[in-house]
């Protein structure tokens, strides 16, 4: 079974909008503290959201390559069988 390209995109999107949560609180309560970097919050939500979307443009091109090749690989699987 495949999964569309709709819902590769909303599980991206799901999974890296927590992450993006994730990420703002370790930024501003870790990595500004120990490295005593300075940034408004704007900064670090701008920060945070940039590496996001390359975040979910990676997960959503690698969930298509990935379901591209099970498919491949399902057909090829049933054509040896005849």
């Amino acid at each position: 079974m495949s999964q569309s390209k709709r819902h590769s995109l909303i599980e991206s999107v799901v999974q890296q909008g927590t992450g993006f949560v994730l990420s703002l609180l370790v930024w501003e309560f870790v990595v500004k503290p120990v490295w005593n970097i300075q940034t408004n919050l704007a900064e670090s939500l701008s920060i945070t959201l940039l590496f996001t979307l390359v975040s979910v443009a990676r997960s959503y091109c690698f969930r298509r390559l990935f379901n591209h090749l099970h498919i491949r690989a399902t057909q090829g699987a049933s054509h040896e069988s005849l």
